[in-house]
């Protein structure tokens, strides 16, 4: 909730004060507890149903923001921007039909949660790299680092749920039957 409560502070340092660079701090401090809280959940055994649906939702929906955000402030090259909203437009959408189709719920694989990690970090690495902050050529090479297998894990994530969503649709009409 706190990450969700959070996003318009980050439009608000980027697009209304043209701070980049606290906008990306809050953006990396963000990406972090979206670790940190998965790390908490699990150790303590509070994973709960909602929190397998809010996590998920709260990434996406920050991720998408953001990434919208820093595309307009261009801050980050369009290619890579692009690629990575289309992967989340294509798997939204794909959670969206396969519900209004009856199937049972995905859970969020160890590989889909490795790529928005690494994109957590990309996204604010370049926005830094194109602020004030003294290291900016040290974040711009950081959001490669991060980015570029970032970006091939969550496509890869992507193509594994296919087969996941099959059988996820085919279960789910069997309970429904």
């Amino acid at each position: 909730m706190v990450r969700l409560a959070c996003i318009p502070w980050f439009l608000w340092l980027l697009i209304d004060q043209n701070d980049r660079t606290s906008a990306a701090l809050l953006l990396g401090a963000l990406g972090a507890t979206d670790w940190v809280d998965g790390w908490i959940a699990r150790r303590f055994d509070q994973v709960s149903d909602i929190g397998k649906v809010l996590d998920p939702t709260a990434d996406r929906l920050l991720l998408v923001t953001a990434l919208l955000a820093i595309l307009a402030d261009g801050s980050i090259p369009i290619w890579f921007g692009v690629t990575v909203l289309v992967r989340e437009a294509l798997v939204g959408l794909g959670a969206i039909v396969l519900a209004g189709f009856g199937a049972r719920r995905l859970d969020v694989t160890w590989w889909g949660k490795t790529g928005t990690f690494a994109l957590l970090w990309s996204v604010p690495c370049f926005l830094a790299g194109e602020s004030t902050i003294s290291a900016a050529q040290a974040f711009t090479a950081g959001a490669w680092i991060f980015g570029l297998p970032g970006l091939a894990i969550s496509w890869y994530a992507a193509w594994g749920y296919v087969p996941a969503a099959r059988v996820a649709l085919r279960e789910g009409r069997a309970s429904a039957d």
